[in-house]
Parts: structure tokens; C-alpha cells; sequence
């Protein structure tokens, strides 16, 4: 079971997903893609940390995410990936030959892992276009993005205000 929840800031998305993940009654691992550049995003990720139960393993890993997938895949784990937009920015800041690379891998590995993959994202596009290149791009490629990895899951849920939104529930 590969599944996509997206929602915007502070939607509740990652608390879906960590449900999702407790009850999928399978060893969880939390994949996460960020990397604590300042001070807002280390108290971030303590923040996430603590809300985590203790017993799931972690691995972190900022840029090669579909070998990460490959590496800890396994029928008796859920992966929860948090989040595909923190990875996102991390590819552009590394460059257009390995965004286009890692993005690839990403979705020729999805389809064959083994186990429940969570992915989390962070849905960019219902706001108005943005006034730099950069966010303008930033926004493009997560629309891309979602709509590919979307098309590789079996269930895609779109979370607001802390509800849970089902828009895709079958196979891929």
C-alpha cells in the first residue's frame, strides 16, 4: 500500500500520517527529508521528535529518498516519508541534473516496495502565483511531483483543518 497525504501548513497531515502509521500495525520508520539548516528548523524537528513514539526506527536522508525506500522497505514495515516538499527544496538547492535524477528513481521505486509507504507533502498550489522564479518553480515542481507520485498510490488523502479527505482509494 503506497498512500500520498498532502494538505497545506499546519493541516494536520503529519499527525494523519503518524496514525496511519500506528495503525498499520507493522514496524514503523520515519524517513525524514529535512535537515536542520537554523535555529526555527531544529526546535521543527525536536517538535516532530517528541510527538514520534519512541519505539519507531529513523533515517534520515535529505536527497536520495528512493534509495532510502529501497534500503528499509520490507512487507512487515510502514514507511512514513515526512515530507516530499522539504526533499523537494533540497533537490533544487542541489541542482537540475539531480533533481531530475532523484525524482525519476522516486517514481520507477514506489511501485515495486514491498510494505505500507506513507509519503506527506505539503499542497503549494491553491495560492497565487508567487512573485520570485524561485518559489514560482519550487511551486511548479511540486504540482508535477504530486501528480506523478499520486498516479504510483493506491490512496491519496488530502487533509484540512485536521480532517482527513480521501480522493484516490484504490490500486495504483
Amino acid at each position: 500500500m503506497k498512500e500520498l497525504i498532502l494538505g497545506g501548513a499546519r493541516s494536520g497531515k503529519s499527525a494523519f500520517a503518524q496514525r496511519q502509521a500506528v495503525a498499520s500495525d507493522l514496524n514503523v520508520i520515519y524517513l525524514a527529508t529535512a535537515e536542520a539548516g537554523d535555529a526555527e528548523m531544529v526546535a521543527r524537528i525536536n517538535r516532530h521528535r517528541a510527538e514520534r513514539p519512541a519505539t519507531w526506527g529513523l533515517v534520515e536522508e535529505p536527497l536520495a529518498l528512493a534509495s532510502a525506500l529501497r534500503r528499509h522497505a520490507a512487507a512487515d514495515c510502514c514507511l512514513l516519508v515526512d515530507c516530499l516538499t522539504l526533499w523537494l527544496s533540497n533537490l533544487l538547492a542541489a541542482g537540475d541534473d539531480r533533481l531530475a535524477t532523484e525524482s525519476h528513481d522516486l517514481l520507477l521505486t514506489l511501485p515495486t516496495l514491498p510494505g505500507h509507504i506513507l509519503l506527506v507533502s505539503n499542497e503549494v498550489g491553491q495560492g497565487i502565483v508567487p512573485a520570485n522564479p524561485l518559489a514560482r518553480r519550487f511551486r511548479d515542481e511540486a504540482g508535477w511531483l504530486h501528480q506523478a507520485v499520486a498516479r504510483c498510490c493506491d490512496r491519496m488523502t488530502f487533509v484540512i483543518a485536521g480532517l482527513p479527505l480521501t480522493l484516490k482509494d484504490f490500486p495504483a
